[in-house]
């Protein structure tokens, strides 16, 4: 017990350090807190920290996704809804395709494990993007589509997952009754969703009590998402809705005051699980190197690379058409939606970083098949998983500012930035204006 204190509490000084060192170096934390990890994770003496795969999901998971609901505005969400639903369902299922194939002619393994592989490296992670974007001033609507990708991506890359790894254990698939499944898991997690969302504020607001009211915010989560998975569902889907339905209607029912304190709360709780999370990136390096030695150090990078580049190449193939082709045929969403500027779709293009849900798929790979076997493959999905996550958060996370320079992006949003605030404080002269002349009245 005292063991574990010690390292809970050893693990916390290394987050509030990497947290401190990123912010001097002006990088994203992430890459600190991978780099902090790794560092402790090869020193002699550290206490080996695993992490077992079935509390990943349920515990880690739930948390970060309501949160992104909830912080997300629907009106935004909604305005930007066809990109959004591109890039999170169309590119992510293109990525999985893509390095399913790759992963069975290239590397030789089976199409169901090439699935299960494909389905946790596609979803990009919001969390270093975001951190880095919003450092850069970056175009609000980049912004906007990107913390609304990462929003929904995930519940597509889950629901894949479930398939492949259910492929994998028994055997067979079939895609007509998958594609059933698939619709009545994403209706039937909608409505369920809507519900805990609905029963969440109606509790807090009888509560009265900002202590009680985000008590059962925290256990909101879980319930939207548990529940689904018992009936094996994906609860990705439902804990999403959960979050964009208290973030529609959460103010005209919650008091500023537990809003305010609400904030502040779930800021630091989802710091604290992305930090950690980061961290644990690096202290599994060592245990995932321990077991590499069974495999050929050659076929561990050749895999590495191969998907890598796939998972980064994909992005590109699908962004550009995806972006343009769609106003080429339609009028109509040529006409609702102007034609964004080449940049914006190249940076959009370029922030395919992988992190905290791919990290937590593949530490909840199942060790074992339900026959007793171990799981095909796993300790190379777990290698391969952890080199893409290394990869795209360092490459891409370093190199993502200076292609923002080249573009002369941060300029845009500088003056965006600029605009906006004129605009608000326009607006707020004219209610000081009017509010003097109602007085002047009286």
């Amino acid at each position: 017990m005292v063991t574990t204190f010690l390292t809970f509490l050893l693990v916390l000084t290394a987050l509030a350090a990497s947290a401190t060192l990123a912010k001097r170096l002006a990088v994203a934390p992430a890459i600190v807190f991978l780099i902090v990890g790794t560092i402790l994770a090869f020193l002699p003496g550290f206490p080996r920290i695993e992490m077992k795969p079935e509390g990943i999901l349920l515990l880690v998971l739930p948390p970060l996704i309501y949160s992104s609901g909830v912080s997300m505005s629907w009106r935004e969400f909604k305005a930007n809804l066809r990109p959004i639903g591109l890039l999170a369902i169309g590119c992510v299922i293109f990525t999985t395709v893509l390095v399913a194939a790759a992963a069975h002619y290239a590397l030789g393994l089976p199409w169901s494990v090439g699935f299960v592989l494909g389905a946790i490296v596609s979803p990009p992670d919001v969390v270093a993007p975001l951190a880095i974007a919003r450092r850069l001033k970056l175009p609000h609507r980049i912004l906007v589509i990107l913390e609304g990708e990462g929003l929904a991506n995930d519940a597509t890359a889950l629901i894949l997952y479930r398939f492949a790894v259910l492929a994998v254990s028994t055997g067979t698939f079939s895609l007509p009754p998958a594609a059933g499944t698939f619709v009545a898991i994403i209706i039937g997690e909608i409505l369920f969703g809507i519900a805990v969302g609905w029963l969440s504020l109606r509790l807090r607001q009888w509560a009265h009590d900002p202590r009680v009211e985000i008590s059962l915010s925290l256990l909101t989560p879980y319930v939207a998402f548990w529940v689904p998975e018992h009936f094996h569902g994906s609860g990705v889907i439902a804990t999403v809705v959960t979050g964009l339905y208290v973030s529609w209607n959460g103010p005209l029912l919650i008091s500023s005051k537990t809003r305010l304190q609400g904030i502040f709360f779930w800021d630091f709780v989802i710091w604290l699980i992305e930090g950690v999370l980061f961290l644990m990136i690096g202290f599994q390096l060592r245990l995932l190197m321990e077991k590499s030695k069974a495999l050929p150090v050659s076929e561990i990078l050749a895999a590495i690379a191969i998907v890598s580049a796939i998972v980064v190449i994909a992005r590109f193939l699908w962004v550009f058409p995806g972006t343009y082709l769609p106003r080429l045929l339609s009028k109509r969403v040529a006409a609702l939606d102007a034609k964004p500027p080449w940049r914006y779709v190249v940076v959009i293009g370029f922030t395919g970083i992988r992190g905290v849900v791919s990290l937590a798929v593949a530490l909840a790979l199942p060790l074992t098949l339900p026959n007793g076997q171990d799981f095909p493959h796993r300790d190379l999905i777990l290698l391969v998983t952890f080199g893409v996550i290394i990869f795209t958060l360092i490459g891409i996370g370093l190199t993502l500012p200076l292609l923002v320079k080249l573009l002369g992006l941060s300029e845009h949003g500088h003056l965006e930035a600029v605009r906006e605030r004129e605009a608000e404080i326009a607006a707020r002269r004219e209610i000081l204006e009017s509010a003097r002349d109602s007085l002047d009245r009286i």
